[in-house]
């Protein structure tokens, strides 16, 4: 990672703008990291197919939190449809820079959580795993 990438996760990590309950989202969906425990729930409002407002909470490791943090801010405005396309690509191009490989799933804890939130709240059947977003 390099020193601006790592800068932005500690910034991010230790305020991150969206951490906590947003009030009356559209969906709220439970996520968990097995391999490094961590555990997030993120919040969604969503008109017109579009997120409108985006929050997270959980026990999560500073990469985690940070990614998260960056992530929400940047999908405002985008289309639930869009969102179901984002992979790890996404989520390094938001974050500037490479993360180590073992560190891929914590950086995409959230980007899963939306994925499937979106699935629910779409009722459409479909469940994503790490599998889907990392290539």
């Amino acid at each position: 990672m390099n020193s601006d990438a790592s800068a932005l996760i500690l910034e991010y990590a230790k305020n991150p703008p969206n951490k906590g309950a947003l009030p009356n989202p559209t969906f709220s969906y439970h996520e968990s990291n097995r391999s490094c425990g961590d555990s997030m729930t993120v919040h969604v409002a969503v008109s017109d197919e579009r997120v409108t407002g985006y929050s997270f909470e959980g026990d999560t490791a500073i990469v985690t939190t940070a990614a998260a943090a960056i992530f929400g801010e940047a999908i405002v405005g985008t289309t639930l449809e869009e969102i179901l396309g984002y992979t790890y690509e996404n989520v390094r191009e938001m974050i500037g820079g490479d993360i180590s490989p073992k560190r891929q799933m914590a950086a995409c804890l959230a980007l899963l959580a939306t994925r499937n939130g979106i699935h629910e709240y779409r009722k459409d059947g479909k469940k994503d795993d790490f599998s889907d977003v990392i290539e």
